[in-house]
């Protein structure tokens, strides 16, 4: 059996789906920067992404590839870093895979590429791609770049998961909005609403998009869309943390956060919210997941479960 390659890995997403493959006897191979401590029988290829000599290396002999290789910021310096890993990234993984006739790539987006916007829409697969409102957010931009790039190649499967939430997220690349609600470093809610998906059940997803999934076709992933107020009376219904319920607008919160930079660490409390998690926090992240259930069978788990476990596992981190 030839194995399949998984990029990025040492991810949050990359070491779950790691975890169910080789549950279900899959050979895998893990392209990877890092050492890191793999289930057994899990063959590391050291290497980057950015590198199309690496993805090539790592490619050849396998028969599938999952491309979860990413990186999140939200800085907008950090802009071509950004470019290098999501497009050029993609380019390498998908130009490799043509070369090595690979017959399935399963490629991790951003449900933020399609399901955004300043009202509270319910978005699809078929919703644009929403350039204007994202073109602040480097992570965005290039995710949206990266995705157009992956559609060109008749053999990759998109997946387009919301928020991942649940345990395992040891960098608090994606749980930082739940860690942030238990430090007390949020004074008043955000006036939008976000979409979110327990990681465990996007790793299965991406097996089944494998193995059911259309090619050029994309999967939106998402568990809940809430408000930031029934996300915040969740994470303090999981936690006992008392949390705000009042609201303020995004224009507010931006004049206030200079200030409150300056002023809670001389409180003994830290804050350390950027703007563009602000801005961000101020519009509609919602999706609907129903295509992904008809053709996957993706089915998420209560959302309040992946409430408890987000919860559990940033407190199981902390110091004691």
């Amino acid at each position: 059996m030839k194995p399949v390659l998984v990029t990025g890995a040492t991810g949050f997403l990359g070491r779950h789906l790691v975890r169910e493959l080789v549950g279900r006897g899959v050979a895998v191979r893990a392209l990877c920067r890092t050492k890191f401590d793999f289930p057994k029988g899990v063959e590391v290829v050291f290497g980057d992404v950015t590198s199309a000599a690496d993805v090539k290396r790592a490619m050849d002999g396998t028969s599938q590839v999952y491309h979860l290789a990413g990186m999140v910021s939200r800085d907008p310096k950090d802009a071509p870093r950004l470019r290098q890993v999501h497009v050029d990234g993609t380019r390498h993984v998908c130009d490799a895979a043509s070369h090595l006739k690979i017959e399935r790539v399963v490629y991790a987006s951003s449900s933020g590429t399609i399901a955004i916007s300043r009202d509270p829409v319910m978005h699809t697969e078929e919703s644009g791609y929403k350039e204007s409102i994202v073109s602040r957010w480097p992570y965005y931009v290039t995710k949206i770049e990266a995705e157009k790039l992956a559609h060109g190649y008749p053999f990759v499967v998109t997946l387009n998961p919301s928020l991942l939430l649940g345990p395992g997220d040891d960098r608090g690349s994606s749980t930082g909005d739940v860690k942030a609600l238990l430090d007390g470093q949020v004074l008043s809610l955000p006036t939008g609403g976000l979409s979110f998906v327990d990681v465990r059940d996007c790793a299965v997803a991406a097996i089944a998009a494998m193995d059911r999934g259309r090619p050029r076709e994309r999967y939106l992933l998402g568990a809940a869309n809430w408000d930031f107020v029934q996300f915040a009376k969740a994470v303090s219904q999981a936690s006992g943390v008392r949390v705000p319920f009042m609201k303020s607008p995004t224009w507010l919160s931006l004049l206030a956060a200079p200030v409150l930079r300056r002023v809670m660490p001389l409180l003994g409390r830290k804050f350390d919210i950027d703007d563009a998690s602000i801005e961000m926090a101020g519009v509609f992240w919602y999706c609907d997941w129903s295509k992904a259930t008809r053709e996957l069978g993706f089915t998420p788990r209560d959302p309040m479960e992946t409430i408890r476990d987000t919860v559990n596992d940033i407190r199981s981190r902390q110091p004691q």
